[in-house]
């Protein structure tokens, strides 16, 4: 595989490949702010990012002003010469950051003859959900419970570590309208079931006896974290249990609708 190195703009700022340790320091230092991590102990190392860029891997940062307002970290995955899993990207908040971040990264694979990205998120994490399902086209391919185990930064502290395996097929046609600025809408069909949903900020489960069904999440699980442990907790179970369980069971997710709840379509529908 070979491509150049890529350099984007957007609107008020500019996106670039990194390869110096400076650079690398720079985002070190910007990861450790966003994920509030203690000193010296960031979400990705330095050395770790010298060496993904050196052997062909993705580093790539967002500048304003030649000031880092936000960075990814993506490497080689299987199937080899088809994938690249995107390990952590993380941005200031607004500006569309994250979004042109995406999209720098959908065009350097899309260089190197790569056909998907994927990337691991929390199912928990509302916007982020929006943001990879609605705006982006990705899709939940595989429930992981407690993947990375024990995380102490102030972001995860407190909580188990499930994520959702999310794989954006690049190519794919509502892949290219997002990427062009025009999502295509998803819409629930009549008889849509509701397997969970919010009351109150706790979870309460419905049925799954339905061909298609709505999986809610809460409305901020990082503030629910800090100020009810114990509902968070039942989120956590409630979402790993009925989302996790459906996955398992070949259940398809198809969306994010109203920006609240996963569309899930079961294998039987």
């Amino acid at each position: 595989m070979s491509g150049t190195s890529l350099e984007t703009t957007a609107t008020g700022f500019r996106l670039r490949e990194l390869h110096h340790i400076e650079e690398f320091e720079d985002v070190y230092r910007l990861l450790g702010e966003i994920w509030r991590s203690d000193p010296g102990s960031a979400p990705i190392g330095v050395e770790l990012m010298r060496a993904l860029s050196h052997a062909g891997n993705y580093v790539a940062g967002a500048y304003r002003d030649d000031r880092l307002i936000g960075a990814s970290v993506a490497f080689l995955a299987a199937p080899a010469g088809r994938a690249l899993h995107s390990h952590i990207t993380g941005t200031a908040i607004g500006h569309g950051i994250g979004l042109a971040l995406k999209l720098h990264q959908r065009a350097w694979a899309l260089e190197r003859g790569l056909d998907r990205i994927t990337w691991t998120y929390d199912p928990l994490v509302r916007r982020n959900a929006h943001f990879n399902l609605a705006k982006l086209g990705a899709r939940p391919t595989e429930y992981l419970p407690s993947f990375y185990g024990v995380m102490d930064d102030s972001i995860n502290a407190g909580d188990e570590s499930d994520r959702v395996l999310a794989t954006w097929p690049l190519t794919a046609p509502h892949v290219t309208a997002a990427a062009a600025g025009t999502p295509q809408p998803v819409s629930i069909p009549p008889g849509t079931a509701v397997a969970l949903h919010d009351h109150d900020g706790h979870p309460v489960p419905g049925t799954t006896d339905a061909p298609v069904l709505l999986v809610a999440v809460p409305a901020d699980i990082e503030t629910l974290r800090r100020t009810d442990p114990g509902a968070a907790r039942a989120w956590r179970q409630a979402v790993r249990e009925i989302l996790g369980g459906l996955m398992e069971q070949g259940a398809q997710v198809t969306g994010f609708h109203q920006k609240t709840s996963y569309i899930v379509h079961r294998p039987d529908s």
